[in-house]
């Protein structure tokens, strides 16, 4: 059978690309990229990077954790040192930089989910460091506050997280720490299905 006649029959097809699948998965360079959770995505979509940004506006919540390698780089490095300066001209700066896209690589801004207090959790209330549930996703357990403004960096903004010593950070730090003091939790509505006997709940 000639190489022609070959190309056109659909079982050789099949055991052709089995042997050539069984000879790539072999090599191991290519079984390495293929078990690391942080390889990159080929075209043909083969190899998956779940460390590889997102799209924000794809998931109900545009904040979620895409990222299962990103707690080392969310988390404050050794011998950390925040940038200090004016706290007024760093609440100033910071407000600039919440409502600027150009932080991103999606054209979001903090402002895009935050305005007016929106998509801000009752827990945002409570002071820093604490449990804040969507950055769990990405293995912290509790974060401080500028931590979790470089989760909303790495996120929902498809960046990079900014340089922790930087006037940046300390500047958005500032002014979401301001946004905190005004912030209220909404009131949490009556559950209707919850039980009529009020001795129901000693059960659990």
């Amino acid at each position: 059978m000639n190489t022609k006649t070959r190309s056109r029959n659909p079982v050789a097809r099949a055991m052709l690309s089995a042997g050539l699948m069984a000879a790539t998965l072999g090599s191991p360079l290519l079984a390495t990229a293929a078990c690391s959770p942080c390889a990159a995505r080929n075209r043909s979509g083969r190899v998956s990077n779940p460390c590889a940004a997102k799209n924000p506006c794809a998931a109900k919540n545009p904040c979620a954790a895409k990222n299962p390698c990103a707690a080392k780089e969310l988390t404050r490095p050794a011998n950390y040192r925040p940038y200090v300066g004016d706290q007024g001209e760093l609440i100033k700066l910071g407000e600039a930089l919440f409502k600027d896209s150009k932080l991103s690589t999606n054209g979001m801004s903090c402002n895009t989910c935050h305005q007016n207090y929106g998509a801000f959790q009752p827990s945002f209330a409570q002071p820093y460091p604490h449990v804040v549930q969507m950055a769990k996703s990405a293995g912290m357990s509790q974060v401080h506050l500028d931590e979790f403004v470089q989760f909303c960096v790495v996120n929902p903004l498809a960046a990079k997280p900014l340089p922790w010593e930087s006037k940046e950070l300390a500047a958005l730090t500032a002014y979401v720490a301001d946004l905190q003091k005004g912030y209220r939790p909404p009131a949490t509505k009556a559950n209707p299905c919850a039980a009529k006997n009020p001795g129901a709940a000693a059960s659990y």
